[in-house]
């Protein structure tokens, strides 16, 4: 008798822990936040065009398994369970390291080298940031670019041990080799490594650098611009209160803390912008009593540099927007212009050309006519018309190229960028080109001409599609 009430006992609170997570489903809200991701919303019966929603099922499957009842404390358990007894990740954007350090996913291919740019693709990165170099100097803007390397890349030791690069080289050393002596790159790699600090520089659970990795990088990009730094690296301290952005993907439902530093300086810049967070688009600063003015291109790395930087300049702006807008600054042009961004996403500088109007060129001699005709696409861009599009591989040789573009009497040089989304292509091609022109030429008939390094130069006529 007993024995069959124990097993009345246990089927019942087995039932109601199955049954727990549906019934308390609407009583509970999941936060999304932790996942770093929009959870679905509850669909409707009823379509948008007032039939019944066929697919209402498949989507209310979805939603139910985005929100039922402790689904982050179950997720949570499970990656305890994993990372304690497997010694691996559950989630493929997170790596497990050893002595708790955390790895963004998307950088492993990075780690391993076999995501690896082509020796004309790096060419033409070196290309196209020393045309932006040129404008901004054209301009009276001393112009910077900066790579922030990724955190196994700096701390690789950390990294599993099955985890083994290949002896390629991987793309940040032959970007750096590409731009050694360009005289605008600030290699990012050197100065946090010439570092000298018994406190790593970046998280052990974030993707990120902490505030003393920042304010390494930040002395690393003042002397690049000429400046001296501000006194700022004074008297640190340390607290257990920052929360990585890894280990809450790993664990949604705790709170894990690690280590931050803090500088004592008391920084005085003000927001000038509608600020909101340090992800904005756009946040601008002004600080008074300092002099110059900043427009500094960033992505997520700028939010802990951007006080240091803000503090520096009398006005600054720091955008994530892309592509990056140079045009339109002629009244008030800034001092020093900034292009950051890490290692990972080195492939994005083939897609999105600036927004600049393209320089002066001068057409070669001895070139070949091509009889292939060519095609270009266009779009309107507040006074510029952009102009765009991939020529063939034919007209390529060597492992560099430049590419001019002729309207009328006019000639210029254009990026070497492909222009991915604009032309639906899921990959950048090595081919492409794109460049601003003033709206008041006619870009309907060109002459594109490909000058190679190798003395081969190709020209046919483009049309507009």
């Amino acid at each position: 008798m007993a024995k069959n009430s124990l097993y009345k006992l246990y089927s019942a609170v087995f039932i109601a822990a199955c049954a727990a997570p549906a019934v308390l489903t609407p009583l509970l809200k999941q936060d999304s936040s932790a996942e770093k991701r929009r959870l679905s919303e509850m669909p409707s019966v009823i379509s948008d065009d007032g039939g019944l929603n066929t697919a209402f099922f498949g989507e209310f499957d979805t939603w139910f398994s985005e929100h039922f009842a402790f689904r982050q404390q179950l997720v949570n358990a499970d990656n305890r369970l994993k990372t304690a007894l497997l010694r691996t990740s559950p989630d493929p954007d997170v790596v497990c390291g050893s002595d708790g350090w955390l790895y963004y996913g998307d950088t492993v291919d990075d780690f391993l080298n076999i995501r690896q740019l082509s020796k004309r693709s790096i060419s033409n990165i070196a290309h196209d940031l020393r045309l932006v170099n040129d404008y901004c100097s054209a301009n009276g803007m001393k112009f910077i670019f900066t790579c922030v390397p990724n955190k196994n890349s700096m701390y690789p030791e950390h990294m599993p041990l099955n985890y083994v690069p290949s002896d390629a080289p991987d793309n940040y050393s032959m970007l750096s080799g590409a731009l050694a002596d360009s005289g605008f790159y600030c290699d990012m790699s050197s100065v946090l490594h010439s570092a000298a600090s018994s406190i790593p520089l970046y998280h052990k659970t974030d993707t990120h650098w902490n505030n003393l990795g920042a304010f390494v990088a930040y002395n690393g990009l003042m002397t690049a611009a000429g400046n001296d730094p501000l006194p700022v690296g004074f008297d640190w301290s340390s607290a257990h209160d920052h929360r990585g952005d890894l280990a809450e993907m790993l664990y949604p439902a705790e709170a894990p803390k690690e280590q931050q530093v803090y500088s004592a300086y008391d920084f005085t810049y003000s927001y000038t912008s509608n600020f909101h967070a340090l992800d904005d688009v756009i946040i601008d600063t002004a600080c008074d009593g300092r002099n110059g003015s900043l427009l500094m291109f960033r992505d997520s790395f700028g939010e802990a540099i951007l006080k240091y930087m803000a503090e520096s300049y009398g006005n600054a702006e720091f955008s994530r927007a892309v592509p990056y807008k140079l045009s339109g600054r002629s009244d008030n042009p800034p001092d020093t212009v900034i292009i950051e961004i890490v290692e990972r996403n080195l492939p994005n500088l083939q897609k999105n050309a600036p927004v600049m109007e393209a320089p002066a060129a001068v057409m070669p001699d001895n070139v070949t006519v091509s009889a292939e005709k060519l095609s270009h696409c266009t779009e309107a861009i507040a006074g510029l018309t952009h102009v765009f599009g991939v020529l063939p591989e034919s007209f390529f040789s060597g492992q560099e190229s430049r590419i001019l573009v002729s309207c009328g009497q006019n000639c210029r040089e254009a990026f070497n960028i492909c222009e991915c989304d604009l032309l639906g292509l899921d990959d950048a091609s090595p081919y492409g080109f794109s460049l601003y022109v003033p709206d008041t030429e006619d870009v309907r008939e060109l002459t594109i001409t490909v000058m190679n390094n190798d003395g081969h130069c190709v020209s046919s006529v483009s049309t507009e599609r």
